[in-house]
């Protein structure tokens, strides 16, 4: 049931670049090279920007995809 819903997230993701973007960004998707045991907590799309709130082992992250370019292009840590 996980895996279920991390791959639709990350569909959810994909789909949202590509309608934010204007298209495929590349051929095969965006990779977000995330340690096991990541999961994603939360997507948010605004001006070319799409956000995506990870939960890592090591601390939670808010990735910063440029949805033009159809890559990571930032990070915030979430520290205490």
């Amino acid at each position: 049931m996980g895996v279920l819903i991390v791959a639709g997230t990350l569909g959810l993701v994909v789909a949202l670049v590509q309608k934010v973007g204007g298209g495929s960004p590349t051929a095969e998707g965006i990779a977000l090279r995330q340690p096991a045991g990541s999961a994603i907590e939360g997507v948010s799309a605004a001006e070319g920007l799409v956000t995506i709130w990870v939960r890592r082992p090591d601390g939670d992250r808010v990735l910063l995809v440029d949805s033009k370019r159809g890559r990571v292009s930032g990070e915030i840590r979430l520290g205490e």
